[in-house]
Order: C-alpha cells, then sequence, then structure tokens
C-alpha cells in the first residue's frame, strides 16, 4: 500500500468518525449530556414586537454570552395571559434537550409581591420566569426538581432594578448565565416546589354519562378552539371517525362530524379532530370556529357516551 493511498484512507476515516460523533450527538436522548451542544435560551413573552423590548432582552443575553442560540418560542402570547404561556411552555418543553433553559416574561403583576424564580424539572431543564403559574402544567407532567428564588443581584443588570422590565434587568440575564453553564445555585436560597404558585386547572373527568372538560384557547390566527380533552379520555366514550358527536358548548348543543383532517368535511363546515398535541380540537375547514360559533374562551365543553 502506497503512502499517498493510507493517506486517502486515513482521512476518510477520519470523516467517518466525526460523522458518526455527530450524527450520535445528534440523537442522543433528551437527558444525555451530549444532548446539548450550543447554549440555548428559548425565549417567550407577551411583548409583541412593535417595540423594542424583545431586542433589548437578547441584547442583554448575549452581552452576558456571545455564543448564546436564542430561539423565539412567541412574542404574541395574549398579553398577560398566563394560561396561554403555561400552554407554550408545555407543548414546546418535550422538543428540547436537557439543559435548555426557557424564559419567560408574562407578567401581568410585575411588582414585589410575586417572586421571580429558577424551577428546574425532573427532565434536567431549566425555567427562568415569574412564579404566577407559567410552569403548572409542566410540573404536572415532569415533575419539579427543585426551585430557587432569584435574588443574586450580581447576575441582574443595572445598580438601579426597572420595577417594570424584569424581562432585561432579572429574567434575560439570569437565563444568560444559566445557559453560559455557571452553577444555578447561586442564583438565590432554594424554597419549597409546593410553595410554587399553581393554576386552578381542572382536568377533564368522565363518567358513566359522558365527559365534561373546557375550552382552553383558540389555536392562533385560525380560530381553532384547543381543549383540555385527551384524544385516550375522548376515546373512552366510544366514538370512532366517521361517526357525528354531540357536543355542549356552554349550552349550546352543536353535531360534529368526528374526523382525520380538516379536509374530510367540505369548505367551511365544522369539524371535531385530535389535534397535533393529541387533545381534542373543534375547527371550521378554512374558517373560524370561534368566529363562525361566536365563542369566547374559556367555555365549559360536555359530550355524551355514544349511542350503540
Amino acid at each position: 500500500m502506497t503512502q499517498s493511498f493510507q493517506r486517502i484512507v486515513s482521512r476518510h476515516c477520519l470523516l467517518l468518525a466525526v460523522l458518526a460523533g455527530s450524527i450520535a450527538a445528534w440523537a442522543a436522548p433528551a437527558d444525555s449530556p451530549a444532548a446539548v451542544r450550543v447554549p440555548t435560551v428559548v425565549f417567550m413573552t407577551d411583548f409583541g414586537t412593535a417595540d423594542d423590548s424583545v431586542a433589548l432582552c437578547k441584547g442583554v443575553m448575549y452581552s452576558i454570552a456571545p455564543e448564546l442560540r436564542i430561539v423565539d418560542l412567541s412574542h404574541q402570547v395574549t398579553p398577560f395571559s398566563i394560561l396561554d404561556g403555561a400552554r407554550f411552555l408545555y407543548g414546546a418543553s418535550p422538543y428540547y434537550p436537557a439543559g435548555t433553559v426557557f424564559v419567560v416574561v408574562i407578567d401581568p403583576g410585575v411588582d414585589d409581591t410575586r417572586k421571580a424564580v429558577v424551577v428546574k424539572s425532573k427532565r434536567g431543564q431549566y425555567f427562568v420566569l415569574p412564579d404566577n403559574g407559567l410552569t403548572t402544567m409542566v410540573q404536572d407532567r415532569d415533575g419539579i426538581e427543585s426551585v430557587r428564588e432569584i435574588t443574586n443581584r450580581e447576575w441582574m443588570i443595572g445598580a438601579g432594578i426597572s420595577s417594570t422590565f424584569h424581562g432585561r434587568d432579572i429574567f434575560s440575564p439570569v437565563g444568560a448565565h444559566l445557559a453560559k453553564g455557571q452553577d444555578w445555585t447561586q442564583v438565590g436560597p432554594e424554597f419549597a416546589v409546593d410553595r410554587l404558585i399553581r393554576l386552578n386547572l381542572t382536568p377533564a373527568q368522565v363518567d358513566d354519562r359522558g365527559l365534561r372538560g373546557e375550552v382552553l384557547a383558540e389555536d392562533g390566527p385560525f380560530g381553532n378552539l384547543v381543549t383540555n380533552i385527551s384524544q385516550e379520555d375522548f376515546m373512552k366514550l366510544g366514538y370512532a371517525r366517521g361517526q357525528t358527536v354531540p357536543l355542549i358548548l356552554g349550552g349550546e348543543t352543536i353535531d360534529l362530524p368526528f374526523v382525520q383532517t380538516f379536509s374530510d368535511v367540505a369548505l367551511h363546515r365544522p369539524l371535531l379532530y385530535v389535534n397535533s398535541r393529541g387533545n381534542l380540537g373543534l375547527a371550521v375547514n378554512q374558517g373560524s370556529f370561534a368566529a363562525v360559533y361566536r365563542i369566547k374562551v374559556p367555555i365549559p365543553v360536555s359530550i355524551p357516551r355514544a349511542r350503540h
């Protein structure tokens, strides 16, 4: 074997080793140390994008950790809606690996009475946010390992902390310090998990008569309705796709076909389906269910058992 041929083989072996390592890291499970390759902050607010608020917060984070990757989850959360923020955290967090830092600023009560906290889930993710119920749904699914109050002023910015812009002065810098790899126990004192503020969410209930749940929100700009009814609970009622399902929505009965997807019904016709998050949804094919039926959420929904 010639030396030139040996060099070519060596280069190809090296390339294959690097490629294999990259694939292994990409495929690493969420709780694996190899799962996070770049310091990542997932950023969500109800600020909107009409002014410079989001850019200021990002500037703070980049000034602390220039190598940071910031993923915008949403900045169009319904203003002051802690429930929508909790829903989006619940829906998005499973798709990010352990070590990811979520910075959330949906804070209708910006004052000194609510705590600023870092919450570490049992999946190894960190949530930097006001203690106002935003972690309720994540807590119920993933569990909470520990909670710390943010008191370390060295992790904040400004000699005098703003009384109204904690997103810039507290949550953003703390999120950047955590993503950078600094010891999260330095953020402040630990306090009991059961002291976390929780939203008062009533789970869907199934009994001999049927199912009772709630329409929680509209799904973005399309006017689809999102319920707290899981596919598993709904299927206990005995319905199959293609059947008509009588829903009682806020006291009014509406008959809806249970189908796979929007195009299974005619244009502008209503339907019942299982959405991408695994919950029951109400929609109009290329229309707004909320507008057509004049629905204001939240609203109770009940469904009787199927008749055979």
